[in-house]
């Protein structure tokens, strides 16, 4: 997803565990590109350490279509899995947190700087939605 700054965008990459619903990856960078993709990746593998092979799903945006993407998924033993074309569904768990992170800590704000809002999106990740936020699908557990 995409925050407004007055420097101009922050992307936001987050990778989301289908299960308990926590952020254990994330990225923010001033552009779209693969290596957003790889960084919140990045950050899932090293913090999961996962023993087997696991599914990353995505939607189709080109960062998850680079050959960047592929080698790096494929070198951590990942599989890949793609939403069809323009269905917001297929991809609804992280359209759902992008949607509580609007919601809850950027409502309409505009940061300052790109600065500003990586540290408030971090501590909305990091301090408030993993440890502390309840959801619905993990029967109201944090």
């Amino acid at each position: 997803t995409y925050i407004r700054t007055y420097e101009g965008w922050l992307y936001l990459a987050v990778v989301l565990d289908l299960f308990s619903r926590q952020v254990i990856g994330w990225s923010m960078k001033p552009r779209m590109c693969s290596d957003l993709a790889i960084d919140a990746m990045l950050m899932a593998v090293w913090r999961r350490k996962p023993q087997q092979q696991v599914m990353i799903h995505s939607d189709q945006g080109s960062q998850f279509s680079s050959s960047d993407w592929q080698s790096f998924l494929k070198a951590n033993n990942v599989i890949s899995s793609m939403s069809r074309r323009g269905n917001c569904h297929d991809n609804a768990v992280a359209e759902s947190f992008f949607q509580l992170l609007k919601r809850e800590r950027i409502r309409r704000k505009i940061y300052t700087t790109r600065e500003e809002a990586r540290s408030d999106i971090f501590d909305y990740i990091e301090m408030f939605y993993n440890p502390k936020r309840r959801h619905s699908s993990a029967m109201q557990l944090s």
